[in-house]
């Protein structure tokens, strides 16, 4: 790994440090329009359990909160859960938001939990982007949907996110252009 690639992932990839916490700052409000745009194209009810993958400073999580009684989520930088703790404290304090620390390879959630899963630009940063997202399959309920937003700064191409969600398992895998970049949508059977 070289050093540039190794200062990009402290501060945007796994954020930890004087970096992390920078690269968090920036993170708010580069990805906060997309996540409005994925959060929106996920229809998301007020009955509904959602989880976001790799929420960094948690506006998406905020985002999402503001219209789910229930929203949980999952990130691999301790910088990235202590950001966005304090962004949603309220919503913690009220029980309406549940943060973990942890990987997407392994998520603490039961089967068949979240009628909602999404991420924004984290999957490209994923060890193995298949095992995550066989993973969000395992704690999303039959008939939930499933959103992965990416910015252009993210550097993931258009190919590939519908093929790994369908590797997966997801099935009706489309995808969706944005003004703010794209989303790789699709359904758990």
């Amino acid at each position: 790994m070289g050093f540039g690639h190794s200062i990009l992932m402290r501060a945007f990839g796994r954020p930890r440090g004087f970096l992390g916490r920078l690269g968090g700052s920036i993170m708010a409000r580069s990805n906060d329009t997309c996540a409005a745009r994925v959060i929106g194209l996920l229809e998301i009810k007020p009955n509904d359990a959602v989880l976001e993958i790799g929420f960094g400073p948690g506006v998406g999580i905020q985002r999402a909160a503001a219209l789910a009684e229930h929203v949980a989520g999952i990130d691999y930088s301790r910088e990235m859960v202590r950001q966005a703790t304090a962004r949603n404290a309220a919503a913690i304090n009220r029980g309406r938001v549940d943060l973990r620390y942890g990987s997407v390879e392994t998520l603490p959630f039961a089967d068949q939990t979240f009628d909602k899963a999404f991420a924004i630009n984290s999957m490209q940063v994923w060890p193995d982007a298949v095992a995550g997202l066989r993973e969000i399959r395992r704690v999303t309920k039959a008939g939930g949907r499933v959103a992965l937003g990416f910015t252009p700064h993210s550097g993931q191409p258009k190919a590939g996110p519908t093929e790994a969600l369908a590797a997966a398992g997801f099935a009706e895998g489309r995808l969706a252009e944005m003004d703010v970049g794209f989303c790789a949508l699709a359904t758990r059977p």
